[in-house]
């Protein structure tokens, strides 16, 4: 096999987002007149035969493109109708892409999807990320174009771009936060762990997913496909409203609506223990609206009940709690305050975030006993760091695990500057990574230094859930940490992007369980501390992850609602996640 110009014949692409023009012109694409010749697919089936039938057709036909001489194969849902079904993209381009890999002929041929399925950055990285070179979201195209329709509306063409621009710099960062730099190297990686599938499923169409989890099959996923084709294609069809990152009323369900947040603050202001239990039941009870994992659980005991008089008592329970590290500057003063004095006030913890803290509030009721360690080093000196009851090392978050913190410049005024030793106005920007960890040795070095600085601190290293983290725990152990926090996927302040809190990180279940397996397997487990968080909101949420193998629970989003805050204002639903004002605001 020598090597001949051919083999260096290849189309290359400025950007893995396709315009309509672009999608064109490969389609048309012709041995005899071109260098490529292109295949296009019908991505679609007849409502007549199946889902697994459909995929098995498309990846016969894939196949025999290929063997027709086909360099680039295009799957394409344009002939979506009213009798034509559209196979879901993700599940058609895994499909085509690994039995291409098994019948060793995926080298033979590039693939593009014309679908009018992705929209948002998540859905062009993952399609990218099982195989595809290029998509070409051609609906969101139209949405576009009629949003901008009429005399008042925006610029087609600009708006268009400026889309396609969002998708890539989307796209940039996800790859940024997996140290990859180019879509090359990130096409057919797999970088992603599935929660909520079923092994065969994965097996067959995304193998080599991680997967700990069990869940819904092809069948499910058909059943939603044609439901949604029966709505969009019915005598009266009316778009459904998804309320995807927003609450609606109408749209998925979210833990945090009007009705849970109005119930507990109702609960924190009057002290009304019945007004609680009814927030923990809308919380708990998961019947109808399947939301986390630990509310597919039950608890399963066969021995008898002890007198709540032998149970530990209520002030040395919430001895184990503790709010979130949310930094002063995502957090209004006022909020990052009211965290510190509720904690101190029952025993419990409040953590300082990455943003430092006033030395004005050292040893008041408005200090943080945890003081955070992050990549900026914000506001850290031998005062601060002597200051600690605990030193946390974050090395993630689990909201947007792999990304670091940007504050505007407008959030840095005076005092903000003067904490993390910055210049007013000018916005702050924290590293995704500790540029001096790239090992455990390296760990455990700053480890050590920061003993060293307070040798009465327990060192905290704060790690996002996510497969391989007991062994990742069980490093922190060797590495002389004394607690290993694991932060789940749920939750996040407005600092986080409503993205990565959606589709980043997994659920702190499954890091908390792992971390444990494996410390105990190791031998580890009595010579550190597992502590959690991630969306924890009721008491049933701390007893699960107590089961599962954590020590203390800090609540992050949920704190402002629990605190009877000072001013007497609220925070309704809306706002509850973003709770970051510049100027302290909160909602009446």
């Amino acid at each position: 096999m020598t090597e001949s110009p051919e083999h260096a014949r290849q189309l290359v692409l400025d950007s893995p987002v396709l315009s309509d023009e672009q999608t064109a012109s490969i389609k048309h694409l012709d041995g005899d007149e071109d260098d490529f010749e292109a295949a296009t697919l019908d991505m679609t089936y007849d409502p007549e035969t199946d889902l697994e039938t459909a995929i098995e057709r498309l990846r016969d036909d894939a196949r025999a493109a290929i063997d027709d001489g086909a360099d680039i194969i295009v799957l394409s849902d344009r002939g979506t109708s009213g009798d034509q079904i559209p196979i879901p993209s993700l599940l058609a381009t895994g499909g085509v892409h690994h039995d291409l890999v098994r019948h060793g002929l995926r080298t033979d041929v590039g693939l593009v999807v014309e679908s009018g399925d992705p929209r948002e950055v998540h859905h062009l990285a993952t399609l990218v990320g099982y195989g595809a070179g290029a998509v070409n979201p051609y609906l969101a195209y139209q949405t576009i174009s009629d949003l901008c329709a009429g005399p008042d509306g925006a610029d087609e063409e600009e708006a268009i771009e400026g889309y396609i621009h969002a998708l890539e710099h989307g796209l940039l960062k996800i790859m940024a936060k997996m140290g990859i730099s180019t879509v090359e190297s990130y096409q057919g990686a797999q970088i992603f762990e599935a929660v909520g599938l079923s092994s065969d499923l994965i097996d067959e169409y995304f193998e080599g997913t991680e997967i700990r989890t069990e869940g819904i099959g092809l069948d499910v996923i058909e059943d939603d496909v044609r439901t949604r084709h029966a709505v969009g294609f019915g005598s009266d069809p009316e778009l459904e409203t998804q309320g995807e990152y927003e609450h609606r009323s109408s749209g998925i369900y979210h833990q945090w609506n009007p009705e849970t947040v109005g119930t507990l603050q109702q609960a924190v202001r009057s002290g009304d223990y019945d007004r609680y239990r009814e927030f923990a039941e809308l919380i708990n009870d998961q019947n109808e609206n399947l939301q986390t994992l630990r509310g597919l659980l039950e608890f399963d005991a066969d021995r008898e009940p002890v007198d709540i008089e032998e149970v530990q008592p209520v002030h040395q329970i919430v001895e184990r709690f503790a709010t979130a590290s949310m930094s002063l500057g995502s957090l209004s003063p006022e909020a990052h305050e009211n965290n510190a004095i509720a904690m101190n006030r029952i025993g419990g913890s409040a953590g300082t975030g990455e943003g430092g803290e006033p030395p004005e509030r050292f040893d008041t009721e408005k200090e943080c006993d945890i003081k955070q360690v992050a990549s900026g080093r914000f506001g850290v000196t031998s005062h601060y760091l002597s200051s600690a009851e605990e030193i946390q090392i974050k090395m993630a978050q689990g909201a947007k695990p792999g990304e670091g913190g940007h504050l505007p410049g407008k959030k840095v005024n005076e005092m903000i500057a003067h904490v993390r030793f910055s210049t007013p106005g000018v916005g702050l920007i924290s590293p995704p990574p500790l540029h001096d960890i790239y090992s455990i040795e390296d760990l455990k070095q700053l480890i050590h230094d920061l003993k060293a600085a307070n040798p009465d601190a327990d060192v905290n290293v704060k790690l996002v859930s996510e497969a391989g983290i007991g062994t990742i725990a069980a490093g922190v152990a060797k590495a002389n940490g004394d607690i290993v926090h694991i932060s789940g996927d749920s939750g996040g302040t407005g600092a986080s992007p409503k993205t990565s809190i959606k589709n980043a990180g997994l659920p702190w279940e499954l890091g908390v369980a792992e971390a444990n397996q494996m410390l105990c397997a190791t031998g580890l487990r009595d010579r550190i501390k597992i502590t959690t968080d991630g969306g924890m909101k009721t008491g049933r949420d701390v007893a699960v992850a107590a089961l599962l193998g954590a020590e203390e629970y800090v609540f992050g989003t949920a704190s402002p609602g629990y605190l009877r805050l000072c001013d007497g204002t609220t925070v309704s639903g809306k706002h509850l996640p973003s709770w970051c004002g510049d100027t302290g605001r909160r909602s009446p």
